[in-house]
């Protein structure tokens, strides 16, 4: 266990914003956290686990709950009679772990390289990107209830997956320990939906390509976005895509077409309703690419979504954000709702 004090959290994030943290303790088993959190609630206090920072917006004052981070990387491979069970602990790095499956000719998580933080965080908001899902392949995750001070494995039957969604999300009570997985022992990707990872690989819409080509060029894709965190381009410094597509009834599709004077684009989803590209409307609603109010942040010069810290404040991101989400609720009456988590600030 290490505890250090007065940690510049905006060392720990990709957005390079936030202020200290009082204390930040790394742990690195599953008796130490339990330890660490039973300290907290002796206090009155619930942790806060800090991953990869790729998913964070932190107060320009800090954050004063007592904060801490999973040394745990463990990863463990078992074969079974239809697939190949992977069991990784939460502190793994996302894209190294994605890197070393497809390297074992593993497929099922392909889709999801390059993007940034630690394996603990994928179940949290059901990541995804190209067409895949986290949900698609987990099996169960083990929890740390702080309130009961106990672990269980929660089924895939039982996370409550949705769309940038889970049980987990936007509440602190729960700290996942390590995620299962199961991946299919092929030298080929699932089925490519995504229609723009498609026509790169230069394959239809359903083939199938091979595992390391599928994975470079995602990779490719996400770094042309600034969406591969990369100290040397500086349309990388973001919480990745700010803002989630929203899920709307066809009604609400219809009126936005009749507002837009053009068809919007859309993609199916779950309970009769569409998925509206968030990026279009930001865009719509007269927010371009490279879009600022001043100079401390900007929207990315590469994509629409991803709002880059020029050098200012949080204060300075969170203003931006409100203008963009007001904006397109007045001129679309759709509201966007944000991605990232948020610590001692909201949107």
């Amino acid at each position: 266990m290490r505890v250090e004090s007065n940690v510049n959290l905006s060392e720990r994030t990709t957005l390079r914003l936030g202020g200290p943290a009082k204390n930040l303790v790394t742990v690195e088993s599953e008796t130490e956290l339990a330890t660490v959190a039973a300290e907290a609630r002796a206090k009155g206090e619930e942790l806060f686990v800090l991953g990869g920072g790729s998913n964070l917006v932190i107060a320009d004052a800090g954050a004063n709950e007592p904060m801490v981070t999973l040394g745990l990387s463990q990863v463990t491979f078992e074969a079974t009679e239809r697939a190949v069970r992977v069991r990784v602990q939460a502190g793994h790095d996302w894209d190294a772990l994605v890197e070393k499956t497809i390297a074992e000719g593993l497929s099922g998580l392909e889709c999801l390289s390059g993007i940034p933080g630690s394996v603990g965080a994928t179940p949290i908001q059901n990541v995804g990107a190209y067409g895949q899902e986290v949900a698609d392949t987990i099996v169960s995750v083990r929890v740390f209830d702080q309130v009961t001070e106990t672990f269980a494995i929660v089924p895939r039957a039982e996370c409550e997956f949705a769309y940038r969604h889970s049980r987990f999300r936007n509440q602190r009570r729960i700290v996942v320990t390590e995620v299962e997985f199961e991946l299919r022992q092929e030298p080929t990707s699932r089925s490519i939906r995504y229609a723009e990872l498609a026509k790169a690989l230069g394959i239809a819409q359903g083939d199938v390509a091979p595992l390391r080509r599928v994975r470079d060029t995602v990779i490719a894709l996400r770094r042309g976005k600034g969406m591969v965190w990369d100290k040397a381009d500086p349309e990388s410094t973001s919480a990745g895509s700010f803002f989630t597509n929203p899920l709307v009834t066809e009604d609400v599709a219809l009126r936005v077409d009749a507002i837009a004077g053009r068809p919007v684009p859309r993609f199916p989803s779950d309970k009769g309703r569409v998925k509206l590209p968030a990026a279009w409307l930001v865009e719509a609603a007269g927010f371009e690419k490279g879009f600022a109010l001043g100079k401390g942040a900007s929207i990315s010069k590469k994509h629409a979504l991803a709002l880059v810290n020029r050098g200012g404040t949080t204060a300075d991101l969170l203003e931006l954000a409100r203008a963009i989400q007001r904006g397109v609720e007045q001129r679309f009456g759709v509201r966007l709702e944000p991605e990232p988590i948020f610590v001692g600030c909201a949107l």
